[in-house]
């Protein structure tokens, strides 16, 4: 017997403890998946917020939770609008969970002229005007069973609305704009804003923008990268943090576990490992062959894992009601690094069961039966 076949062949007369063992790494591989999926989708959403409206940089008050949660005075939009580096400056006031039949819907205060809400095509009605005027996405209108005329609460008001628009951009078409002082009124931040958004005047490079805005505003944190925009935060610092300890819990306890089952198995099979001995097998065969199995149950308990935690993203998306402000990003990075912590895991844990098996003495073995 050579190569694949011993292995397959034990795994297959002893699956129990095998089983069990991929069945653990399994749950840990899956919370891996999931946290990186969900990290990654929240780090293409918050990029998505620096540039809304075509603009060039996205201000942030620095040391906020995440981006989207920070309080700048509105006072900035016009002293940026003075720069002559400047074409435009708007702000923006985010409000999430205050659509209570869509909790995941974002509503973005907005004034009626500036140049994000000068993009929108109106499929019905027309752009907001009073203060308790609303207009919908046309994603987010039908979720409403809603059009022009009703009327939607937001947060403690109800609001009529008068449009239902398209802008091409998930996020806000299955979300909802208000003027910008009727959302400073439900945030309780009268004259502040979230962010300010910041189109650059021509041949502006934004390196050079955020440079001289930090001098000129050093309260201010300035994104000009969409990756920059999850890690500015200390809510994508907290996902990166606990995405690494709970890799590397993995890798130990998965390790520990894959050890344990493999030096059972040694213990189980020290007359099988004499008879290989004493067949022609040396040493490092013998080894090779636990190795192998190690990683061969970690890689089916990584696979299982990568399923699970895949369908486990998009469900704890769902019961949060926050798919239409974040997707989970499975991509082949994310799988990737998953199948590799699964070996990684093999690896580590069958090292000292392997070498036991290759120090098995054939003659204390076959005399203890």
């Amino acid at each position: 017997m050579t190569g694949l076949t011993p292995t397959l062949s034990s795994l297959r007369h002893r699956p129990g403890r095998p089983v069990l063992t991929a069945l653990g790494l399994a749950l840990g591989i899956a919370t891996i998946v999931a946290l990186l999926a969900v990290s990654a989708g929240a780090n293409q959403t918050a990029g998505k917020f620096v540039h809304l409206g075509r603009s060039d940089l996205g201000l942030f008050q620095k040391d906020a939770a995440d981006p989207t949660t920070s309080v700048l005075p509105e006072s900035l939009i016009a002293q940026l609008r003075r720069q002559r580096w400047v074409a435009d400056a708007m702000g923006l006031q985010l409000l999430v969970e205050e659509v209570s039949q869509a909790p995941g819907a974002i509503v973005f205060g907005a004034p009626a002229g500036s140049f994000e809400t000068s993009r929108m095509v109106f499929s019905a009605g027309r752009m907001f005007g009073g203060g308790d005027e609303i207009v919908l996405g046309d994603q987010l209108a039908p979720a409403l069973h809603a059009h022009v005329g009703d009327l939607v609460r937001v947060g403690r008001r109800r609001m009529r609305v008068v449009g239902i628009y398209h802008l091409g951009v998930s996020e806000q078409d299955s979300g909802a704009f208000v003027p910008l002082s009727a959302a400073q009124a439900l945030s309780g931040h009268a004259q502040e804003v979230t962010s300010i958004v910041v189109k650059l005047a021509p041949g502006v490079r934004p390196a050079a923008a955020r440079r001289r805005i930090a001098a000129r505003f050093p309260g201010l944190l300035v994104i000009d990268d969409p990756d920059e925009a999850l890690r500015a935060g200390a809510n994508g610092q907290l996902i990166s943090n606990v995405t690494l300890v709970i890799v590397v819990l993995a890798l130990l306890i998965g390790g520990i576990s894959v050890m344990n089952t493999m030096l059972l198995s040694v213990i189980e099979r020290r007359t099988e490992f004499a008879l290989l001995s004493a067949v022609g097998w040396s040493g490092p065969q013998v080894a090779n062959l636990v190795l192998t199995e190690g990683v061969i149950v970690s890689v089916l308990g990584a696979a299982a894992g990568i399923v699970l935690g895949s369908l486990g993203a998009n469900l704890l998306i769902r019961a949060l009601g926050a798919q239409a402000f974040v997707s989970p990003d499975i991509s082949a990075w994310v799988l990737g690094r998953a199948l590799l912590i699964g070996i990684l895991i093999g690896v580590l844990g069958g090292l000292y069961p392997a070498w036991r098996a290759a120090h098995v003495s054939p003659a204390r073995a076959l005399a203890q039966q």
